[in-house]
């Protein structure tokens, strides 16, 4: 899981046998900070997304204490209930060069035919004064559409030249002021190789549209 609620000088993965909950937020129902996700952390994991990308030539580093931030949980919580799935974190490498994220994708590629699924936990639109804005609506679907025209290109080197230049498209610093819950799509673009992205569904969420991509499919 490349998470958007982790950055670090370098790239940084988790070695927990056991994450702990880390409650990122504040001003939400008690319950919520009640929330457990017992899913093992896997440090033989950890230690080949390390090798991986010490061996294309980025440094990472290791954090046995990074626990389950909510862009963590919440979507595992849903996709795996049981939380009897391993999970490694891996974080965004502060300055969020799309480039460098990319080759981090593009290191870790062998996992998919180890049998990890690779994760980007993020928004496609991520701008805290935009939400439920009328006047948000056209620019975070401009933003949209061409993040949808990028995701699904099936050259891949277009596919990455595009999302390296992301800053370029429609309203793209309307959609993502700050480019955190963005950059774990890079990675995962990078891990994706050849395939061709799709778009899984896009929703409307406080006026502004939000999307959900995979590689590979069939």
């Amino acid at each position: 899981m490349i998470t958007g609620h982790w950055e670090a000088p370098q790239f940084m993965v988790s070695t927990a046998t056991w994450p702990s909950m880390d409650y990122d937020y504040y001003g939400f129902p008690e319950h919520t900070y009640e929330l457990q996700y017992p899913a093992p952390g896997s440090p033989a994991l950890a230690a080949r997304v390390k090798g991986l990308l010490q061996d294309a030539g980025l440094p990472c580093g290791e954090d046995p204490e990074r626990g389950y931030d909510h862009g963590t949980f919440v979507p595992l919580y849903l996709m795996y209930p049981d939380a009897d799935v391993p999970v490694v974190l891996l974080s965004m490498k502060s300055g969020y060069d799309p480039r460098e994220h990319l080759r981090a994708g593009q290191a870790l590629q062998p996992l998919r035919d180890e049998g990890v699924l690779i994760l980007g936990s993020g928004l496609t639109y991520h701008n805290m004064r935009g939400f439920n804005q009328d006047a948000s609506t056209a620019p975070a679907t401009a933003f949209e559409d061409w993040l949808n025209e990028a995701i699904t290109q099936p050259d891949a080197q277009q596919r990455n030249e595009m999302l390296a230049h992301w800053a370029q498209a429609p309203a793209a610093r309307l959609a993502h002021p700050r480019e955190d819950h963005l950059v774990p799509l890079m990675v995962v673009a990078g891990a994706a190789g050849d395939d061709t992205g799709h778009r899984l569904f896009v929703d409307h969420v406080m006026k502004v549209p939000m999307a959900s991509y995979e590689f590979g499919r069939s």
